[in-house]
């Protein structure tokens, strides 16, 4: 046999091999959808020792001796839920000198964080203790918690105005 055959040859093995080879060939798997049934969070109530909802009215020493208790969150079952992270904010009133005139006008300010522990830490607590007075309120919001499956979800924000 001469050469340019057994090369022809050859080639004609290679070719007929790759045809065979890519005809063997997997078929793409198509995507299995599984569909999970959409979460819908319970209703849940924020509490700070026995208040709870939008909106609560307190005295000034109540309210120092609310600030040291825990936030519950629970549900109209009594199922209680952990809390991921909450924002407080603390809106303190005072007053400001008009250096010029010598006027006093009232100014108020607001200090926050974003807290994932409760009660709120001793440093914040000593602070609204030390300053707390009529006028000024303590606001927890965006509060996050947990449920017994790990999926997140906000319960309600709680507003208490100390009067």
């Amino acid at each position: 046999m001469k050469k340019s055959n057994i090369l022809r040859s050859f080639l004609m093995v290679i070719l007929i091999s790759a045809f065979c080879l890519s005809s063997f060939a997997q078929e793409p798997k198509k995507p299995v959808i599984v569909s999970t049934p959409k979460f819908k969070p319970p209703i849940t109530k924020t509490y700070l020792g026995k208040y709870f909802g939008t909106t609560a009215t307190i005295s000034a020493a109540e309210g120092k001796q609310l600030i040291t208790t825990l936030l519950k969150i629970t549900d109209d079952k009594n199922n209680a839920y952990k809390i991921s992270s909450y924002q407080f904010a603390y809106i303190r009133k005072g007053f400001t000198e008009d250096e010029a005139t010598g006027k006093v006008s009232p100014q108020s300010d607001m200090v926050a964080d974003r807290f994932s522990a409760t009660p709120l830490p001793a440093i914040w607590q000593t602070n609204i203790e030390e300053t707390l007075h009529t006028g000024e309120q303590l606001y927890f919001f965006d509060v996050i918690v947990l449920d017994k499956e790990g999926r997140l979800f906000f319960s309600t924000e709680l507003k208490i105005t100390i009067e």
